[in-house]
């Protein structure tokens, strides 16, 4: 009787341990895209070009892991004289904090799909909590080059003064919205 127990125990455990996938961002097309209001005007976005992570899901177990690190100096706002003021010390300060990270290891899932991230956001060297939102997870195969591979709209709104990024408030407002077309390959 002993020995089904663990037998069972066992099992259990290896299902678990298959069911786990781990995926890499694809680098191309993955580009956090972040919108904010500018002087009560319009609303004005950017990106990141250079973004990489892994995630770890176990959809069966409902569980997983994600981690993500952002270029901070990869911002591009579409003009170079604004991308240089973004780098610099009144917003991103890329050259002191290099990179922006999220790391998360609670998924909240609807069935065997994750629909949000709780984790945290390391930004100018500050850790605070955010809930990513998870839309239009999919898997499949990626007609090009046949490789499994994951995808999903993450979003989220932060408020960009906890983090100590507090020039120009309230003229440019303290509320981010973040986007973030997420696509990566199963390992």
């Amino acid at each position: 009787m002993k020995q089904l127990a663990v037998g069972i125990i066992a099992a259990a455990l290896a299902g678990s341990a298959v069911a786990a996938e781990t995926f890499t961002l694809d680098t191309r097309h993955t580009f956090p895209v972040f919108e904010i209001n500018h002087l009560g005007f319009s609303t004005q976005r950017g990106r990141f070009n250079k973004t990489e992570g892994k995630i770890t899901l176990d959809r069966a177990a409902k569980s997983g892991s994600v981690e993500v690190k952002i270029d901070s100096a990869s911002i591009d706002m579409g003009l170079d004289e604004w991308d240089k003021h973004m780098r610099g010390e009144d917003f991103f300060n890329a050259e002191q904090f290099p990179t922006m990270n999220f790391k998360a290891d609670k998924f909240s899932f609807d069935g065997d799909k994750p629909v949000a991230a709780e984790g945290t956001l390391t930004l100018l060297g500050v850790a605070r909590p955010v809930t990513l939102k998870i839309a239009g997870f999919t898997c499949g195969t990626h007609p090009i080059n046949k490789k499994a591979l994951c995808a999903a709209d993450i979003s989220t709104t932060i408020k960009r003064s906890e983090w100590g990024m507090k020039k120009y408030l309230p003229a440019v407002s303290d509320d981010v919205t973040i986007k973030i077309p997420v696509e990566a390959f199963k390992d």
